[in-house]
């Protein structure tokens, strides 16, 4: 079932975006079928989730980060992950800096922007974000370690199409601000859409999906 799912959903996205299979929630068995189906990208919002199940797998999938990142479970993912999509605030970067350091990785990050109504989702506001680009630019040994690749965002759970496009807009919009104010930055990934706006977030220019019910099915808690 998961290879057939995978095969549907790859059929429908350009061959230029690329397709995150969020594993949250389910086991490593899953995680294998889709590898075996030819899944290397994958996706986990638990820290400790991902350090678990990451050293049972095969050494060449890459792990995407895409949850909240408390500052003290950046440990766990470290080694393991190669990009973390969820940066959200400058406090977590200078960890993820100091982790990075300890063991001795280059790591890639996306910066989370807040396009999303629900004060549930997180998500840097626009002079935040400013801010923390600038400091970045400022440090380093920041940029010894850590590459900025682009930007990440939810939109809001809605059946509200003109809502949920005009969101993935807003953050389009952003990456162009963006490349013109810090051309020294790659802005070239943009990460948005989720099993129920995918398609919306692909008319909108988005780089990286991240699709999890509709290739695993329903989370087994």
């Amino acid at each position: 079932m998961i290879a057939e799912r995978l095969a549907e959903i790859r059929s429908q996205i350009p061959a230029q975006v690329q397709l995150v299979a969020v594993s949250k929630f389910h086991p490593v068995e899953s995680v294998r079928e889709a590898y075996e189906a030819g899944q290397r990208l994958f996706g986990e919002n638990r820290a400790q989730e991902l350090a678990e199940k990451a050293p049972q797998l095969p050494e060449d999938i890459q792990w995407h980060f895409i949850g909240t990142l408390q500052r003290n479970k950046v440990k766990y993912i470290v080694p393991y992950v190669s990009l973390i999509e969820s940066v959200d605030s400058e406090s977590l970067l200078q960890e993820i800096v100091k982790q990075a350091n300890r063991f001795d990785r280059q790591l890639r990050i996306l910066l989370q922007y807040k396009i999303a109504q629900e004060e549930s989702k997180s998500g840097l506001d626009h002079a935040e974000l400013l801010a923390l680009v600038d400091h970045y630019l400022a440090t380093p040994e920041w940029r010894e370690r850590i590459t900025i690749c682009g930007l990440m965002g939810m939109a809001t759970l809605t059946a509200d199409k003109e809502q949920v496009r005009h969101e993935f807009d807003t953050l389009r919009a952003l990456q162009t601000e963006l490349r013109e104010r810090y051309p020294d930055i790659s802005w070239d990934e943009l990460s948005m859409g989720m099993s129920n706006d995918w398609p919306l977030a692909v008319e909108a220019g988005s780089t990286i999906v991240r699709i999890g019910t509709a290739i695993f099915g329903e989370r087994q808690y």
